[in-house]
């Protein structure tokens, strides 16, 4: 039996507005969570990167705030990078417009003035990264004592980035008696261990765990490393490769091989955590207009992108960890779409391979490409250590595994405004 979105029990306001914007179909993560949401039970979602986990959370939160107005702000909204953030408040903006909700966005990056304004102005939702929010509440420019809701998005990522001691402040500011909903793409212990902290009786609700959407055709390239960049620049201009993005390891491999890429003919474009606000947006701007159809990033990127139609994902770097993998899979072939997932791997990096394998329970598929065949010889086969490899990051790599004091990606300035009811902004179903 086909669930559709009138079968959720959403308020008469919200039906519009999902309707209006195109849900027709509720996604698995959705149809399972937005019910116990309702239902007011703490809840643990865990669901792969582009299965709508986004909206499980907003419409039945949006519900509540509608179903009464006691003033203030009332729902709280934390996730690891500013771009993730930006993205929920559109979001949150296009459904909360058919109800008549506020919204204020808290991140780094830009000045403090116009979020101190809307703070206290008193907006529903306040959609902010944990650092940032700290730096208000150090100058008392946020009211968080009628919160009702608290929202922890992507709360793996959160960790892995070192925000769990921020976490940990922010949580003693809010009120006890509270609603509390985990998001995660993965389940780690340490999950579960802040889960245990945090929630109540929680509802738990697992869909797809541990594996990229069922769209994507995963592929993997053996290739030297000193090939890497030329085997890039030969199928990219392929027929098909309308919008692709890149991973890479290192900051300073983001920039050296986007002007590769430029130097070939093809528009590229980078994005990683050195840049500053205005350049990242640019940038990613030019990729979701198709100025640059090729945008080269580290993993600052790799959750939180939510850009319609990316063909193709390549991992020029085999990630860190089989998590990051699914992370970076999950760019493309987002809300039911289609897409392509590429991997080269040179010799040093198949042991890695082997544990994305191993994760995915399956060898992903080879190919090759004449003249681009490794001299290292056949694949690892597929096998689980028992400590997962995961590189020491030096200097270069984009994400330490400790956040700074009050530095780094959502540590520094940030940009907020009160929304007010305006025209309806675009909303993707994720």
């Amino acid at each position: 039996m086909t669930i559709t979105m009138n079968d959720l029990n959403l308020i008469p306001a919200l039906a519009d507005a999902v309707g209006d914007l195109g849900f027709t179909e509720p996604t698995p993560i959705q149809q399972k969570a937005i019910p116990l949401i309702l239902e007011g039970r703490d809840l643990i979602g865990c669901a792969s990167t582009g299965t709508g986990k986004t909206a499980a959370f907003l419409l039945p939160l949006l519900q509540r705030l509608g179903s009464s107005r006691t003033g203030g702000s009332r729902a709280l909204i934390l996730s690891p990078t500013r771009e993730l953030a930006m993205q929920i408040d559109e979001q949150a903006l296009a459904l909360g417009y058919y109800l008549g909700l506020s919204a204020v966005l808290v991140v780094g990056g830009v000045k403090m003035d116009p979020q101190e304004r809307g703070l206290k102005a008193g907006s529903d939702m306040i959609v902010a990264t944990p650092g940032r929010l700290l730096d208000h509440m150090r100058f008392d420019s946020v009211d968080l004592r009628n919160i009702e809701v608290l929202v922890l998005d992507e709360a793996d990522r959160m960790l892995d980035m070192g925000f769990l001691p921020d976490i940990k402040r922010i949580l003693a500011a809010l009120p006890a008696q509270r609603q509390t909903l985990l998001f995660s793409a993965t389940m780690s212990p340490r999950i579960r261990e802040l889960a245990s902290e945090i929630l109540r009786d929680p509802a738990e609700v697992t869909v797809d765990r541990q594996k990229p959407a069922s769209g994507i055709e995963q592929s993997v390239y053996l290739v030297d490393q000193d090939r890497k960049a030329a085997l890039l620049t030969r199928l990219l201009r392929r027929e098909g490769m309308q919008s692709v993005l890149v991973f890479v390891r290192r900051k300073a491999d983001a920039d050296r091989l986007a002007r590769g890429v430029r130097r070939a003919g093809v528009e590229a474009t980078s994005i990683h955590a050195d840049r500053s606000q205005e350049e990242r947006f640019a940038a990613l701007e030019d990729f979701r207009t198709g100025r640059c159809p090729v945008l080269v990033a580290t993993d600052v990127a790799a959750r939180g992108l939510d850009i319609d139609g990316i063909s193709h994902v390549i991992n020029f770097d085999v990630p860190f960890s089989p998590e990051d993998y699914i992370h970076r899979s999950g760019r493309t072939a987002r809300a039911g779409a289609v897409g392509d997932v590429f991997t080269f791997v040179s010799p040093e990096e198949r042991r890695s391979l082997a544990e994305i394998e191993a994760v995915l329970q399956h060898q992903i598929p080879r190919r090759t490409e004449p003249g681009f065949e490794s001299e290292g010889g056949g694949s690892e086969p597929i096998q689980r250590r028992s400590s997962p490899r995961r590189p020491a990051r030096g200097r270069q790599a984009d994400q330490p595994r400790t956040a700074p004091a009050a530095t780094g990606d959502d540590k520094t300035a940030g940009s907020g405004r009160r929304r007010r009811r305006r025209s309806r902004p675009a909303v993707s179903a994720s």
